[in-house]
């Protein structure tokens, strides 16, 4: 089975789709990442694989593919995380994956399976909302997220949150449209 899951590349001011296709295989247990990531989104493996840990999930000990498509568009960026997380997810049967379809997700994990804030979240809600989607992000960007319009956000703070809200134990209200946090540990301009 292949789980799809839609996220973004960022192009200058201009997110393009993305989709994001997981699958597990047999053969020797493997974690790989195609379809031109750069050393950010190489590097998603250990944070999802990480983050899957925290929350007291692991791997299958299978092959992992996870492939960036189209595989000739450059990809850029941590917000890769949460789309492979959930892939992954859906292909364990942990998530819906038809549920799944109807959004787009972006958002960097942390190694203990809260959801950082990433750029271009204000494109990514955009970009959704222009194909009759929602947008799953990282809850410091939800206000920035509704920015777009009527489109759904779904904003948690943590990969547990998160699958609460699909399994309907915990549901997450959608944040009001209002100021972005500011973000921590990002680029800072010298007045």
């Amino acid at each position: 089975m292949v789980a799809i899951v839609d996220t973004v590349a960022y192009l200058g001011l201009e997110a393009r789709a993305v989709e994001c296709q997981v699958q597990l295989s047999a053969g020797i247990p493997n974690f790989i990442i195609v379809g031109l990531p750069d050393k950010a989104v190489a590097e998603s493996r250990e944070r999802v694989r990480s983050a899957l840990s925290a929350i007291g999930l692991a791997l299958p000990p299978k092959r992992v593919t996870v492939n960036l498509s189209p595989a000739d568009l450059p990809k850029e960026g941590s917000h890769f995380d949460l789309p492979i997380a959930l892939g992954l997810l859906a292909a364990m049967g942990v998530v819906d994956a038809e549920m799944l379809s109807h959004y787009v997700a972006v958002g960097e994990l942390g190694l203990d399976g809260r959801i950082a804030a990433s750029p271009g979240v204000l494109l990514a809600a955009i970009h959704a909302s222009a194909r009759e989607q929602g947008l799953i992000c990282p809850h410091a960007q939800g206000a920035e997220a509704r920015w777009a319009g009527e489109v759904e956000v779904i904003a948690p703070r943590d990969l547990l949150g998160l699958l609460a809200h699909f399994k309907g134990t915990a549901p997450l209200e959608m944040p009001a449209a209002g100021e972005a946090e500011e973000l921590v540990g990002g680029p800072t301009c010298a007045a």
